[in-house]
């Protein structure tokens, strides 16, 4: 052997073939565009409709409006015992303490519900002031409210009671 092939005096290849190098080596597989694409589409679609359901959701809950008497009684068999807010006046004559709360009726025009609140009643709770009561009636043809919580209904204007003797106090050093 004389010189002339080279070939031959080089050791044979122990394991793998080196990966070629160079323009005609071929590139690593790719992951498909459209594949990346609409994973990244579904999860945007998932998270405006989570968006969208939790302000559907928090929006409609802070929405709660209320039935006045005469709508109450109207519906009664379809709000059955579910709860809602029931509006009207408190009806002069009606308060009367019980060991569990108080009774009294709510009305609105000739329209009339006994109510039967369990608790407290506000501080400024009285005849002839606008309620609402929070709570269900008794059973779907009950004419009896039954409330959990008393809010009173007011303006947002404050008119003081005595506004004629309120300077006069101020000046005399009476007023507090």
């Amino acid at each position: 052997m004389t010189g002339t092939d080279d070939t031959a005096l080089e050791p044979p290849p122990s394991g793998p073939e080196p990966p070629p190098s160079g323009p005609e080596a071929p590139t690593p597989p790719r992951r498909p565009v459209r594949r990346h694409r609409l994973r990244l589409a579904v999860m945007f679609c998932a998270l405006a409709a989570a968006v969208v359901y939790l302000l559907v959701e928090g929006l409609g809950s802070s929405l709660n409006y209320y039935e006045t008497v005469h709508q109450a009684l109207s519906r009664k068999a379809a709000l059955g015992t579910t709860v809602f807010r029931l509006e009207g006046t408190v009806a002069p004559g009606t308060i009367h303490p019980t060991a569990d709360g108080t009774d009294f009726v709510v009305s609105q025009g000739s329209a009339r519900v006994a109510v039967q609140s369990v608790g407290s009643p506000p501080e400024l709770f009285d005849k002839d002031i606008p309620v609402i009561v929070i709570g269900h009636f008794a059973s779907p043809s009950s004419d009896v409210f039954m409330s959990n919580q008393i809010m009173e209904k007011h303006s947002q204007y404050y008119s003081p009671v005595h506004t004629a003797s309120a300077p006069a106090r101020a000046k005399s050093g009476t007023a507090r």
